[in-house]
């Protein structure tokens, strides 16, 4: 009975307790930046085909403001088009009594198969080192965190040899100057791709700055994809490396027959 009338106290009570409650106030939204980027991309798919070689991707935009073009520190634009990453293990070798071998070695966590910045003027004079390491659009700075311990007491020269290997075979490039703008609103950059693309996702990432500063960000998928003979042998290779094998070793085989008979034929004649 006590129960009872305790409980009904308590529903009794519940409506005056909602009323002295206070109410929930919403959090106000973010501020919009006050200079946004609206872009696009002239194609957002590339087909690796048994002739490719090389492509060429447009990247356009416009300005959005709804002030006036503030004075003072110029508008710049930074866009950087990066490939699926990778760990890379880069290694040191030495001669030493004739033999070369290997004295160090540095894993890297994750490295771009291909990356290239594009930007308005040189990186160094629009971005600032803090920008940089928080956005990380610089070619150093793509790369992700060593992968276990390091063996070495310096690992920069091993990405700085990194670095210098891709930039050899295009796969790594920095292209000052190369973004269009025009009276701070209207932008372009052509961005070519070399013909040793890997398949896989890439991204396109625009940056918007003033006074070395990032004040407004854009992104956009690129996929790359192998079709036809290439995309078959592809993915023959990685789903049944014992039948890509054979394979290979019946066409060897058969191009060694047929150019021993061809040979004889030419003997012969």
């Amino acid at each position: 009975m006590i129960r009872r009338a305790a409980l009904i106290l308590l529903l009794s009570a519940l409506p005056a307790l909602a009323q002295q409650a206070p109410p929930r106030v919403p959090a106000p939204p973010l501020p919009e930046p006050p200079e946004q980027i609206v872009a696009g991309i002239s194609r957002d798919d590339i087909d690796i085909t048994t002739n490719f070689d090389g492509s060429e991707i447009i990247i356009y935009g416009a300005i959005k403001r709804e002030t006036p073009i503030p004075d003072g520190d110029p508008l710049d634009v930074v866009v950087a088009v990066a490939g699926p990453s990778e760990s890379v293990t880069v290694r040191h070798k030495e001669r030493r009594l004739g033999i070369w071998i290997n004295t160090g070695r540095v894993s890297i966590g994750a490295a771009p198969s291909f990356y290239v910045v594009a930007s308005t003027r040189p990186l160094h004079l629009i971005l600032t080192p803090e920008e940089d390491q928080r956005h990380r659009v610089s070619v150093p700075l793509a790369m992700r965190s060593f992968a276990g311990p390091l063996d070495v007491e310096d690992a920069v020269p091993y990405t700085e040899a990194l670095i210098r290997l891709r930039e050899a075979d295009g796969l790594y490039r920095l292209d000052d100057g190369a973004v269009r703008l025009a009276e701070e609103t209207l932008f372009r950059a052509d961005v070519r791709l070399p013909a040793n693309l890997i398949e896989g996702d890439y991204s396109a990432r625009i940056f918007l700055l003033r006074g070395g500063k990032v004040t407004d960000t854009f992104r956009a998928p690129i996929e790359v994809r192998k079709v036809g003979l290439e995309r078959w042998l592809y993915r023959l290779a990685l789903e049944n490396p014992f039948a890509y094998g054979i394979m290979s070793l019946a066409i060897a085989i058969a191009a060694g027959w047929g150019a021993s008979v061809a040979f004889r034929q030419l003997r012969r004649t």
